[in-house]
């Protein structure tokens, strides 16, 4: 049976570009006082290592998370136009986005591996386990969670409510490409007003990363999470982008910084050129989402799917 329309009133252009704008600075306010009081916390506590990571992921989600839902309650948007659905679609949601990405990854690095792009070091099993186990649960909460919540939930819905898709889906990573940046500057206000002598330096980069490299990567890496983000059906559709960012830090992690990370498993680069797997793999990634909203069975109609709402 079709579901009963109920439109909701289409805001206004700059309304919906400041509410994404909001996601934006929501993400890089939590990344950067976050990161600064965890440095702070655990520093006068003595720790260090995945204890200290955890603080600091622990609150960057805790400081996201309640702001954007507040945000999303003054903006009036429901909190399953986020896409957060419940528990059971987001779980089918997150293993479609995860298995998608792992399988590109698998093809593409498979394939460079045969190609002798990568020389594979022996896996430690019971370290890599901890690693996967470890680095899964700072990543989700220092990087996947709060930054699609608040960029591909948030202020994708906001755009959407006003725009049509693709014009959606580019804003939404532009703003993401605005996040680093905006928080190394919240980083160090907050640092120096909590007493460190030294903070990171601002830059829309990390230190020691080409920016224009950087950018190019973090603009496909946020077109294939969007991609993600709208090829899944059901109420949960931000599950399949928490999935696919998991499985991206992830990957990357283990094949290009496991010896340095200690994970268990790592790859050796055997030409400069084997860097550009990364933004490959994406692009097969995108490939396959978009195979897969071809494929997926059809969803029947919500109400927010009526004239002056948004879809998935």
């Amino acid at each position: 049976m079709t579901a009963r329309c109920e439109p909701r009133a289409f805001p206004s252009r700059s309304r919906s570009l400041g509410r994404a704008l909001l996601g934006g600075l929501v993400m890089a306010t939590a990344l950067g006082a976050g990161t600064a009081v965890g440095s702070v916390l655990t520093k006068a506590a003595g720790l260090d290592g995945v204890p200290a990571r955890l603080v600091s992921a622990a609150l960057v989600s805790a400081i996201a998370t309640p702001l954007v839902l507040l945000a999303a309650r003054r903006a009036r948007l429901p909190a399953r136009l986020l896409g957060t659905g419940g528990p059971r679609a987001m779980f089918r949601a997150f293993l479609a986005g995860s298995g998608v990405t792992a399988a590109a990854a698998a093809l593409v690095m498979g394939t460079a591996t045969a190609a002798g792009l990568l020389r594979w070091s022996a896996p430690d099993l019971v370290t890599l386990a901890g690693f996967l186990v470890t680095n899964g649960v700072v990543a989700l909460l220092l990087e996947a969670w709060p930054e699609e919540v608040t960029l591909r939930g948030y202020t994708w819905a906001a755009l959407r409510e006003r725009f049509r898709g693709l014009c959606a889906g580019l804003a939404t990573t532009v703003v993401f490409l605005l996040v680093p940046g905006a928080s190394t500057v919240v980083r160090a206000v907050v640092g120096r007003a909590l007493g460190e002598d030294e903070v990171p330096p601002l830059g829309l980069a990390p230190p020691g990363q080409s920016t224009a490299d950087y950018l190019i990567l973090l603009a496909v890496f946020g077109t294939a999470l969007v991609v993600a983000r709208t090829a899944v059906p059901g109420p949960a559709p931000l599950g399949a982008a928490i999935g696919a960012h998991l499985v991206f830090l992830t990957v990357n992690r283990v094949v290009f910084d496991g010896e340095a990370r200690g994970a268990g498993w790592s790859a050796e680069l055997s030409s400069p050129d084997a860097a550009l797997l990364v933004p490959a793999y994406l692009l097969v990634a995108v490939a396959g989402f978009r195979l897969y909203r071809r494929v997926r069975p059809p969803v029947p109609a919500r109400r927010y799917d009526c004239p002056g709402t948004l879809g998935p």
